[in-house]
């Protein structure tokens, strides 16, 4: 459990010179907030069957809040993500503290997501995406990974990163691992274990309003949109944030006439916790 950079430059020194029978060794980045569950267990074992070395950051980016209120209530549970990292065989866990990683506070250079990030989830939190890009800039500078691996529940964090990438000539490859969803279908976060019955009962009709939006994809967007927006009518429980069909090439709206893939994205307040999800369609 690495906590400063230059612990972190160190480790991975070590593990890059280390004896390897295929020469250089081939490092995968998993960042996370921590308070780690099954989808992030599926992203690093993705990363471990296409790297040599796994790196995991679990470092709570105040950039990503509004207030250090809102910093503050992450969950956060350091001793169950060590021991879960340790039995996964992680080779460099990096949780620093913000005071060392951003010892600018809000005052650090940003990378800026552009137009892109303004809407949708940044729409919701204008300030969201510029801080998820400093930081994955900043980590992509100091670890140098090959690849990084990211879940499609958040596609715009992982379309955007991607953007980036090419945009500044990192030149890490990205693999995108398909949404863990529980039982009833809603994907497995943090958040879910918040929910009381009632209210994950009543969450459960987020994956139905993508379900409904799938449907009736052959009758055009606006049949789609307006078959997912019924789905959710009555349900007391569910603030809708967002509903939206992208182009996934560009991830803007898409217009009338478009056909083939599409992706359908929601956001919505549930019991006082949001949730985000998707879904692609194919429309005809």
């Amino acid at each position: 459990m690495i906590r400063t950079i230059d612990g972190l430059r160190t480790r991975l020194a070590e593990v890059r010179d280390e004896d390897r029978p295929g020469g250089a060794a081939r490092v995968a980045l998993v960042s996370t907030l921590g308070a780690l569950h099954d989808g992030h267990v599926d992203l690093i074992r993705a990363a471990r069957e296409r790297a040599d070395v796994v790196v995991v950051s679990t470092f709570v980016n105040p950039l990503r809040f509004r207030t250090a209120d809102e910093t503050a209530a992450n969950p956060r549970t350091p001793d169950a993500d060590a021991d879960l990292l340790d039995e996964l065989g992680i080779d460099v866990v990096f949780a620093p503290a913000a005071a060392d990683f951003l010892p600018a506070g809000t005052a650090t250079t940003r990378v800026s997501a552009g137009d892109l990030g303004l809407r949708y989830e940044g729409r919701v939190r204008p300030f969201y995406f510029d801080g998820v890009l400093t930081v994955e800039a900043k980590l992509f500078h100091l670890i140098r990974p090959d690849l990084a691996v990211y879940g499609e529940r958040d596609l715009q964090r992982a379309f955007l990163v991607r953007r980036m990438i090419r945009d500044l000539d990192f030149g890490i490859e990205t693999v995108l691992v398909p949404t863990v969803r529980a039982e009833d279908g809603l994907p497995v976060s943090s958040r879910v274990g918040l929910l009381d019955e009632a209210d994950r009962r009543a969450a459960t009709k987020l994956t139905g309003a993508l379900d409904a939006a799938a449907s009736n994809a052959d009758r055009g967007v606006d049949a789609c949109i307006a078959a997912a927006q019924s789905s959710l009518m009555g349900e007391s429980r569910i603030t809708l944030e967002y509903l939206s069909v992208v182009d996934p090439e560009t991830f803007l709206p898409v217009d009338d006439g478009h056909r083939g893939r599409a992706i359908a994205l929601i956001a919505a307040t549930v019991g006082g916790h949001r949730f985000i999800d998707n879904a692609e369609i194919s429309l005809s």
